[in-house]
């Protein structure tokens, strides 16, 4: 309502002032209408084509009609303008004066009407236009990063109720039986969690932080599973500064885990190493169990969609009849 209360101080100021300035000056009376249909105009071309884009918003958001949504709001502004300039001319012609309105003057006043306001309604829609989608393209980005990042909490989610009360029946066996060790286990555990609180807002961290979060996590996972599980690591040193999504590594290590049987006859070994093209490669043996699915899990799809929105390289996967294994694009921050 203080919009409209503006609206009509401007436009009653507006026709004062024009009125006033016949009276002192005594003009031509057909610059006054002039300058006063231009005013009046000029306020409710500005006035309509804001309640046009509010509502507009509400039923054809540019975020999901963008083409229709542009040629529609600029159909209806050019005929809400074409409106403006006839019934403000008839209403000045048919009040003010003693002669009714003619068709030679519609059609000046039409013509000057277009070339006066169409260039600068065209400039108001282009600017407008350019805001809004910029900012529709602001809110897109802003969704699907928290749908990205409540994902990532999805999958902290999952680790913390299995993954706490496995360690805690292990750490409670160990504790009578090697003191030494069960410190060692403690910090480790604590490492993990330590971890996984320092990375809970990011979207992105070096791959070192992801090393050093996989060392914690695989001592607690040979602790359960003794000396029937091992892990090699070859990764330069220069490549560690580059970067992926948190607990990356760590789904990857947990599905392999998850689907693999582990033996004294049946070792698992896994190998994280770089590859070309800047990919980094889990690659483990194969001990499958007899319940697992072949279908692609929860993770490895999470894992998919979280890197399609730092990057257009996929996440491939490779079975075989001894190995699986996944890739994992390596972002450099200026690309993520």
């Amino acid at each position: 309502m203080k919009r409209i209360y503006k609206i009509l101080i401007w436009l009653v100021a507006s026709i004062a002032a024009c009125i006033t300035y016949w009276y002192v000056f005594q003009p031509d009376i057909i610059l006054v209408f002039s300058a006063v249909w231009i005013v009046i105009i000029a306020l409710l071309l500005w006035f309509g084509n804001r309640q046009l884009t509010i509502r507009l918003d509400r039923i054809m958001p540019w975020s999901r009609y963008g083409n229709w949504r542009f040629f529609i709001q600029m159909v209806l502004g050019i005929a809400y303008l074409l409106f403006l300039i006839n019934l403000i001319y008839y209403i000045i012609k048919t009040s003010l004066t003693t002669t009714p309105p003619v068709w030679e003057q519609m059609i000046v006043v039409n013509f000057w009407g277009a070339v006066i306001f169409i260039p600068v309604f065209s400039l108001y829609f282009s600017l407008h236009f350019l805001r809004h989608w910029r900012t529709s393209e602001l809110e897109a980005e802003k969704n699907q990063k928290e749908s990205m990042r409540s994902q990532l909490d999805s999958l902290k989610n999952h680790l913390d109720p299995h993954f706490l009360f496995n360690n805690l029946n292990i750490l409670a066996s160990l504790i009578e039986k090697d003191k030494t060790t069960s410190r060692t286990f403690i910090q480790k555990f604590a490492e993990v969690y330590r971890s996984l609180l320092r990375t809970k807002s990011d979207d992105l961290i070096l791959l070192s932080e992801e090393l050093d979060f996989v060392d914690a996590y695989m001592y607690l996972i040979r602790v359960r599973f003794e000396d029937h599980i091992r892990i090699i690591i070859t990764i330069q040193s220069a490549t560690k500064n580059k970067m992926v999504p948190p607990l990356t590594l760590q789904m990857l290590l947990e599905n392999v885990i998850k689907h693999n049987l582990i033996t004294e006859t049946q070792p698992l070994q896994i190998e994280i190493l770089e590859s070309e093209g800047n990919y980094l490669v889990v690659r483990n043996n194969l001990h499958i169990k007899a319940d697992y699915h072949s279908a692609e899990g929860s993770g490895l799809e999470n894992i998919k969609k979280r890197y399609a929105h730092f990057t257009d390289q996929p996440v491939t996967i490779v079975k075989t009849e001894t190995h699986f294994e996944v890739s994992i694009p390596l972002l450099e921050i200026e690309n993520a």
